[in-house]
């Protein structure tokens, strides 16, 4: 697994993602990637690469295909703080990747980009994607209640978070291209 930047050439992998996991639709909330041209249009518009603009999306790549994206975004360098986000396709869940992925992006992140604190949060019906934080070595924080809504329904966000002082997840490491 190689964690890299997004690249336009991403499309066709970004597209065939998108329709073999219908409940990406809500990491897309204003994106309705349904063609080649409009999951191009998401790669430039919401998968872009910028630390010093507070955002870096990392493709997920196996075997040549970008299959998951791991989000840096909110990244405030006053602060030292940013906010992580995953997905992986629903044909590579289950194999590991995200713990793995979401690990790097937070050692990279803190070494790398000199952050303290890294946080997340999850649905609370959502125990695959609180897996995924535990294992990176994300602490879980705390409950913020009714912080999301998705199709008219609101839910409760467990929130969990990784300082530079917290002990790194004990994972074998992506490999980061930048």
């Amino acid at each position: 697994m190689t964690l890299r930047p997004w690249l336009p050439d991403d499309a066709a992998s970004l597209l065939a993602a998108v329709q073999a996991t219908p409940d990406l639709d809500t990491q897309m909330d204003r994106f309705a990637v349904d063609d080649l041209d409009a999951a191009e249009a998401y790669i430039r518009s919401d998968l872009r690469f910028r630390p010093d603009d507070g955002m870096c999306s990392f493709a997920v790549e196996v075997d040549g295909r970008a299959v998951g994206n791991i989000g840096l975004g909110h990244i405030d360098h006053r602060h030292r703080t940013g906010w992580l986000s995953y997905w992986i396709s629903r044909d590579r869940r289950g194999l590991g990747l995200a713990g793995r992925a979401a690990a790097g992006v937070a050692d990279w992140a803190l070494h790398d980009l000199n952050l303290f604190r890294i946080e997340l949060g999850h649905r609370v019906n959502n125990p695959a994607s609180c897996a995924v934080a535990q294992r990176a070595g994300f602490l879980p924080e705390g409950i913020e209640r009714s912080k999301l809504e998705y199709g008219g329904v609101r839910f409760d966000v467990e929130t969990h978070a990784r300082l530079a002082t917290d002990p790194a997840a004990a994972l074998d490491l992506p490999t980061l291209k930048l």
